[in-house]
């Protein structure tokens, strides 16, 4: 049976530590193989001088590029600014129901807001990022709940009211999600 992975890939430097943090967290959380592949170069493609920032859907579209055959989902890190053309700043971006997200580190770090740097509130709110954006690729929208991983969170302070997990409803609806890729599957390997 062909087990299709979700994918980490790493936008510029992105430490080790976050990106084997991620995978630890995100086999807890999703039925399916966890993979990293190796780091692209920063995305100098999406950057818009007079914002000093990143276009976030213009990463979106080459991150999907980077998915392997037996790929699920992709999840794209970054440690650059993004944001779209009607929002100032986002902390990642999905493809709702497809393929590809990707999460940026830069607004979650402690330091960005001029504050001593903690790496375990980073990796904290990088795991509830990456979950968060990978539920979209799996057709989940914002939950009113702002205890879910799938809250809408406005700035970091909402990020660390969540949980890095899904509250009862979005996990009935994430289960059908998987129950539908897990038949596809079996469906592929019988072809």
């Amino acid at each position: 049976m062909m087990n299709r992975a979700i994918y980490i890939l790493p936008i510029g430097k992105i430490r080790e530590e976050i990106i084997e943090g991620v995978k630890s967290e995100l086999v807890k959380v999703f039925p399916f193989p966890i993979k990293i592949l190796s780091e692209i170069p920063n995305p100098a493609y999406a950057f818009d001088a007079t914002r000093g920032q990143y276009h976030s859907t213009k990463i979106l579209r080459e991150v999907a590029n980077y998915l392997p055959p037996d790929g699920l989902k992709i999840l794209g890190i970054t440690d650059v600014d993004l944001c779209t053309p009607v929002l100032t700043f986002v902390f990642g971006e999905a493809q709702l129901g497809g393929k590809a997200c990707v999460i940026s580190l830069t607004r979650l770090r402690q330091e960005y807001y001029a504050l001593p740097r903690k790496d375990t509130l980073l990796l904290n709110r990088v795991v509830k990022e990456a979950i968060h954006e990978l539920g979209h690729t799996l057709g989940l929208v914002h939950c009113s709940l702002r205890e879910c991983v799938m809250a809408f969170a406005p700035d970091v302070l909402g990020i660390d009211q969540k949980l890095p997990q899904f509250c009862s409803s979005c996990r009935k609806v994430l289960n059908k999600m998987i129950e539908i890729f897990k038949g596809e599957n079996e469906m592929a390997d019988l072809g």
